[in-house]
């Protein structure tokens, strides 16, 4: 298998990273791997690993600035490509197929080809216009996967919820990483590598707040 990884400008790099090293691990999969100027900036900004270390992780790494690369063209077969993450910019060009990069004309490629294009959206709060640029991205085929945190899976670290998002947009791809805590229904144990599912929290509590008393609060006489 053959993917293409694209990590551009909004924040969130650490997404694309993990997606690296968890296509890493898998054997048969080859990967080509797209980094935006403003992705290299977001790497250094706020992982504090080189860029040459994140490419490190690709088998295959091209300039976003090469539109004779490879992934330019249709004929250069490919399972599909994930955008993670996903910047608002690059988010317009694809929807408007304004390919001035890379990244933009290797995912007009993927929808041109009908093979599976992921994109993960790092950006809140949404203005009318990014909602509309988001439905036309589902409307030409692109699944839209945001990055938002489970929490079924009791995530214990930040990195937990990074990997389980992660793992669950490889899942789309028929490739399972270890990385999702599978949900079995009510009561049942939580999949993944015979993890236990936790224990559910005695109380409901706030920080800084006292827990919920646990007891209706005693009638006052006469009322």
């Amino acid at each position: 298998m053959r993917l293409v990884v694209a990590i551009t400008g909004s924040s969130g790099a650490i997404y694309g990273i993990r997606m690296l090293e968890a296509l890493r691990a898998q054997p048969g999969v080859e990967v080509h791997l797209v980094l935006s100027k403003g992705g290299k900036e977001t790497i250094a900004l706020e992982t504090g690993m080189r860029v040459r270390e994140v490419e490190a992780l690709a088998h295959v790494v091209h300039s976003d600035q090469n539109l004779a690369a490879p992934l330019s063209s249709g004929s250069f077969r490919t399972a599909g490509m994930i955008v993670a993450p996903c910047s608002m910019k690059t988010l317009s060009g694809i929807v408007n197929s304004y390919a001035d990069n890379l990244v933009v004309r290797a995912a007009d490629v993927t929808l041109k080809e009908r093979r599976l294009l992921v994109l993960m959206p790092r950006e809140t709060p949404l203005h009318a216009g990014h909602c509309r640029l988001l439905l036309q991205a589902a409307e030409m085929g692109a699944i839209i996967a945001p990055p938002m945190p489970a929490f079924y899976n009791a995530p214990k670290t930040l990195d937990d919820a990074v990997r389980h998002s992660v793992g669950r947009v490889l899942d789309l791809f028929d490739l399972d990483t270890g990385l999702v805590r599978r949900w079995a229904g009510a009561g049942a144990r939580l999949s993944r590598r015979g993890a236990p599912a936790p224990r559910a929290a005695a109380a409901t509590r706030t920080p800084g707040l006292p827990a919920r008393a646990s007891r209706r609060p005693a009638r006052r006489r006469g009322s």
